[in-house]
């Protein structure tokens, strides 16, 4: 919910998993948010930006959280190499 100034006045809001889209619930206590650092393509070192992702218990539980991430993590490159050119 926003007010007249377009400021979220909600106290909680849920976060999305980066790979499914699913909300991910505030009792979901096997979810995690990883920060993957930003790399610069021509000299190879941290930018010192983030993307974050999260992974909902529900893709850890199937055991597919490192396959989720590593495809997430090779969308955002492509797209970010494809933005750079």
């Amino acid at each position: 919910m926003q007010n007249e100034a377009g400021e979220n006045v909600d106290l909680y809001v849920p976060r999305k998993c980066s790979y499914t889209n699913r909300l991910i619930k505030a009792k979901d206590h096997s979810s995690i948010q990883i920060n993957v650092a930003n790399v610069d393509p021509v000299t190879g070192l941290a930018t010192g930006e983030s993307t974050p992702y999260a992974l909902g218990g529900y893709i850890r539980f199937k055991s597919e959280g490192d396959m989720a991430l590593t495809d997430l993590t090779q969308k955002n490159d492509a797209i970010l190499f494809a933005a750079a050119d």
